[in-house]
C-alpha cells in the first residue's frame, strides 16, 4: 500500500495485503490513504479476505458486530452497526491460550455470544429471533488493527474484518434474563472495566436481529451452530503481553484466556 495513486480499488490485492498483515503481524498503510474506499466496497474485500482464509481450510463459525452503542456511533459519525466474519480459526477454547506474537494492536473487550440452534436470515421477524437462541454465553473478543498508527477511516475498518482477530466464549446457558447482566473484565487479577450487557443497543437481543439483517442483506443466513457476538459492554482495553483475563458475567460463569 505505498502507492499514492488513487485509482479505483482492487478488491482482490486489497484482501490479500490485509489477510497477509493479520497472518504475519505486520502493519499496513490505511487504504483511505492512497485510494478512495467506500463502504460496500470495504465489505467486498472483507469478503475477499475472509475466503482467503476459508481456502486455507478454516470453517466460517458465525458474525460479530461492531459500534452497538449510540456513544461509538456518535464518535465514527455513523447511525448503523458494522458487522465481520468469524472462524474457528478465531476460536481460543475456554481457559486456553492466544499467540500474542502476531497481533499489532490489540486489545480485549467484554461480551455477551449467542449460539444458534435455528437459522435467522433477514426475513426472520424479530419476534422469532429470541426463540433461534440456544444458548447464551459470557465472551471476549480481541481486537487487533493492522493500520499504521491504530488510525483509520470507518470503511478501512470493516475491510479489516471489523478488526476482529480472536475471540473466547464461557460455558453456554439458557437464553434469559441478559437484558441488563453485568460483566467485569479483569487483567492479572485486577478489574480493568466494567459494565452492563445493556449497553449493547439497550438489549443484547437487539443486536442478533440486526446480525441477521446486516448479514442477511449480504446474501449470508446465520446457520445453527453459529456464533453471534453481540457486542461489547464496554470500551476495549489494550491487552498487554503475557495478560491472565477472564471475563466474568453475572449469572453467566466466566471465561478465561491467557496470552503468550
Amino acid at each position: 500500500m505505498n502507492d499514492t495513486s488513487t485509482g479505483p480499488i482492487d478488491v482482490a490485492a486489497l484482501a490479500e495485503i490485509l489477510d497477509d498483515a493479520a497472518r504475519s503481524g505486520r502493519m499496513v498503510s490505511r487504504p483511505a490513504d492512497t485510494t478512495p474506499l467506500d463502504v460496500p466496497t470495504a465489505y467486498q474485500v472483507q469478503r475477499a479476505a475472509f475466503e482467503r482464509r476459508r481456502a486455507r481450510g478454516e470453517r466460517p463459525l458465525g458474525v460479530k458486530l461492531g459500534f452497538t452503542s449510540k456513544a461509538k456511533m456518535a464518535q465514527m459519525g455513523v447511525d448503523d452497526l458494522i458487522w465481520g466474519l468469524l472462524s474457528d480459526g478465531m476460536l481460543i477454547e475456554d481457559g486456553g491460550t492466544l499467540d500474542g506474537g502476531g497481533l499489532v494492536h490489540p486489545r480485549i473487550e467484554p461480551e455477551v455470544a449467542f449460539l444458534l440452534g435455528r437459522p435467522i436470515s433477514a426475513d426472520t421477524p424479530p419476534t422469532q429471533v429470541a426463540a433461534a437462541v440456544a444458548g447464551v454465553a459470557v465472551a471476549y473478543e480481541v481486537l487487533d488493527s493492522r493500520y499504521q498508527d491504530f488510525r483509520f477511516t470507518l470503511p478501512d475498518v470493516i475491510a479489516d474484518n471489523a478488526s476482529a482477530a480472536a475471540f473466547g466464549v464461557g460455558p453456554w446457558h439458557p437464553p434469559a434474563g441478559i437484558a441488563n447482566t453485568g460483566l467485569i473484565l479483569e487483567i492479572d487479577g485486577r478489574a480493568v472495566a466494567t459494565g452492563s450487557s445493556a449497553a449493547i443497543l439497550g438489549d443484547p437481543l437487539r443486536s442478533l436481529a440486526a446480525a441477521a439483517r446486516l448479514a442477511g442483506a449480504a446474501g449470508i443466513e446465520l446457520e445453527p451452530g453459529w456464533i453471534v457476538l453481540a457486542g461489547a459492554a464496554t470500551a476495549a482495553v489494550p491487552l498487554p503481553p503475557k495478560a491472565h483475563v477472564r471475563v466474568v458475567g453475572s449469572g453467566l460463569g466466566q471465561v478465561e484466556v491467557t496470552v503468550r
